[in-house]
């Protein structure tokens, strides 16, 4: 188990990021997907915790085997999907991943928001008080992201909003920007494998932080497209988006739909499952499969002739040795 705490500062209100977090969320999603990649909405409606409130309650399937590294599609079937859980009672929030054809592979967040600048160091006193890990700054406009990733329209120290006014950050802007806000992201990844688990743990958390990176930059870079929404158009947008998204990637409507099921009362969904869902398919993958037409090994002869009796008893006469050429009997 690898943990990591991520705080990801934004020249925004944690009031005004509640909508800008679901406009971001829907539409990165739906960039990112293309024709059997990308992120499929399963499920998406409002819960109520005892605990934590009113919320709402998201089932997506990420399928993401060309953005694997090689090492990891050598060892995973094709059609590949990780399985997002998430309950959001904002500003709190619990996002699960887990994996069908992973059981031992799961990564769970915690975050929770709160306009200052990051230096809460208690924010997580009852999540993890006593768990030793590494505390890392995501800075917006400074740090560096994959280059593949890079447009100058959402880079901050470039963008300046229309709306705002916010805008065209300078290294050391958490110091005297006003608003400003954080997201504080418990991050745990688990890979309880033996001779990989360092490696894919470090790995996944690189991943996890580009894509917090990425993510927040572009919440801040499309203000101007969600500053004025209500909470009902967000929601609409959310709708239509996912929508188009699961035609995008190319979703059929499963035989059993999982957005039809009524949900379970709170008392009995109120704690996330981190049990790993079930495959769509009993099927082994492909490469664990036996091959159909593998040609049957040859060791030995496929039948076993016996001697006849009789003829045995024949060619048993004096003067033929068992190493001399047998003979048919003369026939008188």
């Amino acid at each position: 188990m690898l943990l990591k705490e991520y705080r990801i500062c934004m020249p925004l209100t944690v009031d005004e990021y509640r909508i800008g977090q679901l406009y971001m969320i829907s539409k990165h999603s739906h960039e990112q997907s293309d024709r059997g990649e990308g992120v499929e909405v399963v499920q998406n409606e409002p819960f109520e915790d005892p605990h934590h409130g009113n919320g709402q309650f998201t089932e997506k399937r990420v399928y993401l085997n060309s953005k694997l590294p090689s090492w990891a599609r050598a060892v995973v079937p094709k059609i590949f999907y990780v399985t997002e859980k998430a309950w959001n009672y904002y500003p709190y929030t619990i996002t699960e991943y887990t994996c069908s054809f992973l059981p031992k592979f799961s990564i769970h967040i915690e975050t929770k928001y709160e306009d200052n600048k990051g230096s809460n160091d208690r924010i997580f006193d009852n999540e993890a008080k006593d768990l030793e890990r590494e505390v890392c700054f995501i800075d917006i406009a400074c740090d560096e992201i994959p280059e593949r990733y890079y447009k100058e329209s959402e880079d901050p120290k470039h963008f300046k909003s229309e709306k705002t006014g916010r805008g065209q950050l300078r290294e050391g802007w958490r110091d005297s920007h006003q608003p400003i806000m954080c997201s504080y992201k418990l991050v745990t990844v688990k890979f309880e494998v033996w001779g990989l688990q360092t490696r894919v743990e470090q790995f996944v958390h690189k991943v996890v932080r580009d894509i917090l990176l990425i993510g927040h930059r572009q919440a801040f870079a499309w203000v101007d497209e969600w500053y004025d929404m209500t909470m009902d158009e967000v929601r609409e947008f959310e709708r239509a988006t996912q929508e188009a998204t699961n035609r995008k990637i190319g979703v059929f409507p499963p035989a059993i739909s999982i957005s039809s099921i009524p949900l379970l009362p709170s008392s009995v969904r109120s704690a996330p499952s981190s049990a790993p869902s079930t495959p769509l398919s009993t099927d082994a993958p492909e490469f664990l499969s036996v091959p159909k037409d593998r040609p049957r090994k040859k060791s030995a002869p496929e039948t076993l002739t016996l001697p006849d009796p009789e003829k045995r008893a024949t060619l048993n006469l004096p003067g033929i040795h068992s190493s001399d050429k047998p003979c048919r009997p003369k026939l008188e």
